[in-house]
C-alpha cells in the first residue's frame, strides 16, 4: 500500500513494539495529525471472542461524553401521528410506508442512524436486505427501537455510537476528532472501552482485548496498553 511522506514521517516517531499508556497514545495521534481538515480518531479493538457464536456476540451503544464531533443525520420510522415529535426532537426525516417506497425506489440512503418505533418493525424489516448489508438496520440492543423516539434521536444527536464485531473479531468506531485534544479524546477512550469490557460474553475464554489500536484518519496506528482495564 502507498503511504505519503508525511504519514511516513509520522510512522518513524511510533514505537511498533510498544504499548502506550492511553494518554500518551491520544497525545501522539493529535501531534501527529497532518492532513489539513480535522481528522476523525478511531479506535481499533480486537477481542478474543468468535463472532460466528451468538453467545459470543459483543454490541450495544454509549453516549461519549464529547460526542463524535460529527452530526449524524437520522431517519426515524414513526406512524403519521408521531412523525412531528420525531423531527421537533431532532430526525432528519420521518416517516413510514412513505419512507419504504424511497429507499426501494429511489435507492434513499442520506442519513447515518434508522431508528423505530417497535410498531413499525413489520414495516422496517421488508428492508432488511437493504438496510442491513449498510449496518442500518434499527434494533433493541442499540437502543434505535424504542417507544420513547425522541430520547433516542436526543442521545444519538448528543453523540451516542453504536459498536459490534466485525467478521474479524474487531470493533471499530470513531471516538472524536483531533481538534477534540488529548483529554477529550481520553474521556471518550475510557467511555468506549469500559462499556466493551462490560459487555465481555460469559463465553469468552483467555484474554478478553487482544490488541487495541488508535489513529486518525490520515496517521498511523498506535497500540494502547489495555492491561490496566480489564
Amino acid at each position: 500500500m502507498f503511504r505519503g511522506k508525511k504519514y511516513k514521517e509520522s510512522a518513524k516517531l511510533i514505537d511498533r513494539t510498544k504499548l502506550y499508556d492511553a494518554a500518551e497514545a491520544f497525545d501522539i495521534v493529535v501531534k501527529n495529525a497532518k492532513a489539513k481538515f480535522d481528522e476523525t480518531v478511531e479506535l481499533h479493538v480486537k477481542l478474543g471472542v468468535d463472532s460466528r457464536h451468538a453467545d459470543q456476540q459483543v454490541r450495544g451503544a454509549i453516549v461519549l461524553p464529547h460526542g463524535t464531533g460529527k452530526t449524524k443525520k437520522i431517519l426515524a420510522f414513526v406512524k403519521e401521528g408521531r412523525q412531528q415529535e420525531a423531527l421537533d426532537a431532532g430526525a432528519d426525516f420521518a416517516g413510514a410506508e412513505d419512507m419504504v417506497q424511497r429507499i426501494q425506489k429511489e435507492n434513499f440512503f442520506d442519513y447515518d442512524v434508522v431508528v423505530a418505533t417497535p410498531d413499525m418493525m413489520g414495516v422496517v424489516g421488508r428492508l432488511g436486505k437493504l438496510l442491513g448489508p449498510k449496518g442500518l438496520m434499527p434494533t433493541p440492543k442499540a437502543g434505535t427501537v424504542t417507544n420513547d423516539i425522541a430520547k433516542a434521536i436526543a442521545e444519538i444527536k448528543a453523540g451516542k455510537i453504536e459498536y459490534r464485531l466485525d467478521k474479524t473479531n474487531i470493533i471499530h468506531c470513531p471516538i472524536g476528532k483531533v481538534s477534540f485534544g488529548t483529554e477529550k479524546l481520553l474521556e471518550n477512550y475510557n467511555t468506549l472501552i469500559n462499556a466493551i469490557i462490560k459487555a465481555k460474553p460469559a463465553a469468552a475464554k483467555g484474554q478478553y482485548i487482544r490488541s487495541c489500536v488508535t489513529a486518525s484518519t490520515m496517521g498511523p496506528g498506535v497500540k494502547i496498553n489495555t492491561a490496566r482495564q480489564q
